[in-house]
């Protein structure tokens, strides 16, 4: 399988789409940049969560959307393409919480999506 120059174009927007998703509990989003069988995995405030997509949408939709002058917040540590695989490592902000998030995305049907987040909260921040 080759890679296309858009592929970093495309997975750009499925972050893109997570990261405000996330920020502004938009559900479409995040719904649209997940692979609905995903797993989102991670260690927050001691306990670990190893949550489906539609327990990670409750949770942020929980928590309600940022302000609407919020500027989200991400940075794209490393892009890895490998055919129809990708891994994407990305610094990210909610809610005022820091996040490194290992994003592992599927190209399925010609369109990226994660198929699992695997993240590290950084309580310090």
């Amino acid at each position: 399988m080759s890679i296309h120059a858009s592929d970093n174009t495309d997975i750009d927007l499925v972050i893109s789409n997570y990261v405000i998703g996330m920020v502004y509990a938009d559900e479409p989003l995040l719904r649209q940049a997940f692979h609905p069988a995903c797993r989102i995995i991670g260690h927050y405030h001691g306990d670990l969560e190893w949550l489906s997509l539609d327990e990670f949408v409750a949770a942020i939709k929980a928590e309600g959307p940022a302000p609407s002058d919020t500027k989200p917040f991400w940075e794209i540590q490393s892009v890895d393409v490998t055919g129809d695989a990708a891994a994407v490592k990305i610094i990210d902000d909610y809610m005022g919480l820091r996040f490194t998030d290992y994003l592992s995305l599927l190209q399925i049907d010609g369109a990226w999506v994660i198929v699992n987040k695997l993240y590290f909260y950084h309580p310090e921040h």
